[in-house]
């Protein structure tokens, strides 16, 4: 007998979801179930956790898939987990143990003296198993060949390291880290400072710029509202905007948004200064897009369009 599947209908579905990853699945599977619960269109994320972490990862649905990209530029806040006296071929419990050594432990006191060495700028090598490219291929398929090929060191910044969990073994630490931080070359860099060799057995990201104080779902408290339908899961979704809270908002009236949908000069209210990018609304207070101040005529500001969410 056949059984017929039924398939929601793909929809527009906008706005920001922040959801917390679950240990053992990738991302992009992560966001695959996401857009499916959702049916959604258009959706993407802002920025791989590798299957062993955890915790917030940002997903963007349909027009606030234009913001993601700025997400990626975020300062983002980890919780982290670092077992002394042995190296994996992938700096995390995921890989293989391929070299050990006598010292397996750091006191309290040493580890985080040391710690505030690496407060500040500096320049870290990314690691093999990694998704950056290198003329045309992603590292960690070489590294899986057994390949490993020079890489490039990056400039990151580290603004905040601590210790939380004084386990002279297997401490945890808070890092709040620049944008392209790889926080299991990181850990490897710890223990190497210390004497010793290191690798992550657990790894949660606390917070991502600029949603640090909001709320993450899981994917099984989407899975539960799904059953009660789209009206529940679309509360979930915050606005683009949220990610552009450290821009100057400014507002336009009808006939000015009308300009700005065709792509025109249009004249807002608003506090900013010339160049400057800043967060566009209609009379009602809807998001509009991304504009740029031109000039600053007396008593209003001059803006062209330069990122639209809505249509004409």
């Amino acid at each position: 007998m056949n059984q017929t599947v039924t398939r929601k209908s793909k929809r527009d579905v906008n706005g920001i979801l922040i959801l917390d990853k679950p240990r053992g699945i990738s991302s992009n599977r992560a966001l695959q179930i996401a857009k499916r619960l959702y049916a959604a269109r258009k959706a993407g994320h802002t920025g791989s956790l590798d299957p062993l972490a955890t915790g917030m990862l940002p997903l963007c649905f349909g027009h606030a898939t234009k913001v993601s990209g700025l997400l990626l530029e975020s300062d983002k806040a980890y919780e982290v987990r670092i077992r002394f006296g042995a190296k994996t071929n992938t700096a995390d419990a995921e890989g293989e143990i391929i070299e050990e050594c006598g010292v397996q432990s750091v006191e309290p006191a040493t580890l985080e003296q040391l710690l505030q060495g690496f407060v500040g700028d500096s320049e870290q090598i990314p690691p093999m198993y990694s998704a950056l490219k290198q003329d045309g291929q992603r590292l960690y398929k070489l590294a899986r060949e057994g390949i490993e090929v020079e890489r490039k060191p990056r400039r990151i910044r580290i603004l905040d390291l601590r210790v939380l969990d004084e386990d002279p073994a297997e401490p945890k630490l808070f890092v709040h880290c620049s944008k392209g931080t790889y926080i299991r070359s990181l850990a490897e860099d710890i223990a190497a400072a210390a004497g010793t060799l290191g690798y992550v057995t657990e790894l949660h990201r606390v917070w991502v710029e600029p949603f640090a104080d909001m709320p993450m779902v899981t994917l099984e408290q989407l899975e539960a509202l799904a059953e009660q339908g789209e009206t529940a899961l679309d509360q979930l979704l915050t606005g683009a905007d949220m990610a552009l809270q450290h821009l100057a908002g400014v507002s336009f009236d009808a006939l000015n948004v009308r300009r700005l949908l065709q792509g025109q000069v249009a004249n807002g209210a608003g506090l900013a200064e010339s160049g400057a990018d800043i967060r566009m609304y209609d009379d009602n207070g809807d998001f509009i897009g991304l504009g740029q101040v031109l000039s600053v005529p007396e008593g209003c500001l001059e803006v062209a369009p330069k990122r639209l969410f809505v249509s004409a």
